[in-house]
């Protein structure tokens, strides 16, 4: 008997029968890739290769720490420039402060540049900050378990900044015929938004990279019960600022109390600002996000999303939305966050001063004043003020939701998910795009990648990290954009 031709025949039947058991994946979600040894085989489809080697440059990127602050992005920005040298990419490192570096490069369309064709293709370096202590595993070890790849950055910012390259990279190994310069940006100091960010850049450099249109982080592909349930498409973003609140009275021995005790008025003003809600405000991009979300949402939720307008059920359907979800509480009002308290010198004394700081996000267009004076008549305490901190954003106008651009993000991103629906979004976070919008650029934010609650809850948290099968499926999606929309087709 031939031993040999009758393992093999064990070992098909057995792959057979594995296949069999495996549920097909719900619709839109992709599948998982062929393993990486595999795909590094491949030579027939230049995009397999350029995808798997991101994965290895998101992985070499997270080893950098850029924790903002100090941020530190140089040694990012060079490793990411000598790999776009090594493509025959000239690429040019930006100091835009000791130690923090932006990265620029152009594929060119023709020897005269038309900025206002130009696609921008954007991400930061910079991450934030760390506790080591809470995390399961080396925050900068990029370690691969279980499908995911875990690290600071994984999908702040530094999924999409892999992407980018890729995407980049393989524009110009195909020698693509684009009809329109393609250039990429990776920024730095987003984080902070201090003196190293896209602002300065702008100020200083934006002959370098000005553009009509840019695509970088702000949407999201959002993953519910196990399917794409849609796309956002960011169009605008809410507007950050910060607010100190002091609070002042009479430093001494902390065996003698005082009833001017700061910390304790600090205490008490944080308590009443915490049950503070801004009245709704829909602006023109969440309404049409409403709009087309309500479709896609149970029966219930549904008929409150579509209630919110009324005149007789309105207020309370607002409440009841709200409260079904803090990202679409945070997309209908200006809201504020207490993020940090500071006070005393020692356990014995009883300090002068006592701070803390408020997050604010207002919506385009809210002044800020109002927040302040609203905020005043709640603590109603002569002992505590309110400071609004410099180096407040500014608000941008919305990019345009009629645009070439927008238009092949939404089909391409729709059609490679599964006919999930596109859906204009205004983000709750800050991205470098509103100085993009400030300077007459259609801006659009996707992260390509499909990330369910649990992934998107990990950003700025705990355990951050990426799976493999999305990050693969967005390099992808990303890729099929730009070329739809830059690349002319013979």
């Amino acid at each position: 008997m031939n031993w040999n031709r009758v393992l093999k025949i064990i070992a098909g039947l057995s792959a057979m029968l594995w296949a069999a058991s495996v549920p097909v994946a719900a619709q839109g979600v992709p599948q998982p890739a062929p393993s990486r040894t595999a795909r590094q085989s491949s030579v027939v489809d230049p995009t397999v290769a350029v995808r798997t080697e991101a994965a290895a440059w998101l992985a070499d990127l997270i080893k950098i720490n850029t924790s903002n602050p100090p941020g530190n992005e140089q040694p990012a920005a060079t490793f990411i420039s000598r790999l776009l040298q090594k493509e025959g990419i000239k690429a040019e490192v930006v100091d835009v402060a000791p130690g923090r570096s932006a990265v620029v490069a152009r594929l060119r369309s023709s020897v005269v540049p038309e900025p206002s064709k130009a696609l921008l293709l954007v991400a930061h370096l910079d991450t934030v900050p760390v506790d080591k202590s809470r995390w399961t595993v080396d925050p900068f070890g990029a370690v691969i378990k279980d499908g995911y790849m875990y690290g600071r950055g994984a999908i702040d910012d530094k999924g999409m900044l892999a992407a980018n390259l890729a995407v980049f990279i393989n524009l110009k190994r195909t020698n693509a015929h684009l009809n329109r310069d393609v250039i990429f940006l990776a920024t730095a100091d987003e984080e902070g938004s201090g003196d190293a960010s896209i602002r300065t850049l702008i100020a200083k450099y934006w002959d370098k990279f000005a553009a009509g249109f840019a695509i970088n982080e702000g949407g999201n592909v959002f993953v519910k019960k196990g399917k794409v349930q849609y796309i956002g498409v960011q169009a605008s973003e809410k507007v950050a600022a910060n607010i100190a609140v002091i609070a002042r009275g009479t430093s001494g021995h902390a065996s003698q109390p005082t009833k001017d005790n700061a910390v304790v008025h600090l205490a008490a003003a944080v308590a009443k600002i915490g049950t503070y809600t801004a009245p709704v405000h829909f602006t023109a991009i969440v309404r049409r996000y409403f709009e087309g979300i309500a479709p896609l949402e149970d029966d219930e939720i549904s008929k409150w999303i579509r209630s919110m307008d009324t005149t007789d059920r309105g207020e309370h359907a607002q409440r009841v939305v709200s409260d079904a979800s803090p990202l679409w509480n945070s997309m209908m009002r200006d809201t504020v966050a207490p993020t940090v308290l500071s006070a005393g010198v020692a356990n014995n004394v009883i300090p002068a001063e006592a701070r803390g700081n408020l997050n604010v996000r207002l919506l385009p267009g809210d002044p800020i004043g109002t927040v302040v004076n609203d905020l005043n008549k709640l603590v109603n305490d002569p002992a505590v003020k309110l400071e609004v901190q410099p180096n407040a954003g500014l608000a941008a106008p919305p990019s345009s939701l009629d645009s070439d651009f927008y238009n092949v993000i939404c089909r391409v991103a729709s059609r490679e998910f599964g006919g999930a629906p596109a859906l204009p979004f205004q983000s709750t976070w800050l991205t470098d795009s509103a100085q993009l919008r400030l300077h007459s650029v259609q801006a659009y934010g996707l992260v390509p990648f499909p990330l369910n609650d649990e992934d998107l809850r990990r950003m700025h948290g705990d355990d951050e990290r990426i799976p493999l099968v999305a990050f693969d499926k967005g390099v992808d999606v990303l890729m099929k954009i730009v070329t739809e929309f830059a690349v002319t087709r013979y």
